[in-house]
């Protein structure tokens, strides 16, 4: 077999695996690769509810973003949309050892942004997306165990589930 089909195979496979983590209420999986969760907080709040939550699992935080305050001084109205970036070099970098193109799309982000009905969302790129788009086919132990740990952080942030 070659890698490629093998990557596909491991894609195939864990987008299936993925779309029944995240069929709760108020989640969507789209073909972009992305993870949006509906947010019971708001902007501010969903994003320090995560920061916390990372925090106290030990997982570092590289900066945070607020995309609204950037455009509102240069006089472009945009809705509340913040970003943080963060990043685990237990599993990341096993993602980088396999292919370092996976840096481009590592460490991991989290958009929190206000939709224009006033509704708070939480988007997030999935795990299995970044290892199907650089070839990753010999990691999925590292996607599952990421999938699944950014599962139940963003369900924390977005009030989907309590703090533990």
């Amino acid at each position: 077999m070659t890698r490629s089909f093998i990557a596909a195979l491991f894609f195939a496979a864990t987008s299936l695996t993925t779309s029944a983590v995240i069929a709760d209420g108020g989640t969507t999986a789209n073909d972009d690769g992305m993870i949006t969760k509906s947010s019971k907080f708001s902007v501010t709040e969903t994003l320090n509810r995560l920061e916390n939550v990372l925090k106290k699992k030990g997982i570092t935080i590289v900066t945070r973003w607020s995309h609204d305050a950037g455009a509102n001084k240069n006089n472009i109205p945009l809705r509340p949309t913040e970003l943080l970036l963060f990043g685990n070099p237990k599993l990341g970098s096993h993602m980088f050892t396999s292919n370092q193109t996976a840096g481009i799309d590592l460490p991991m982000k989290a958009l929190a942004w206000q939709d224009e009905n006033g509704k708070v969302w939480l988007t997030y790129n999935d795990p299995a997306y970044i290892a199907s788009r650089h070839k990753i086919a010999d990691r999925p132990k590292i996607v599952k165990k990421m999938t699944g740990a950014l599962n139940k952080l963003t369900n924390v942030a977005t009030g989907a589930a309590k703090p533990k």
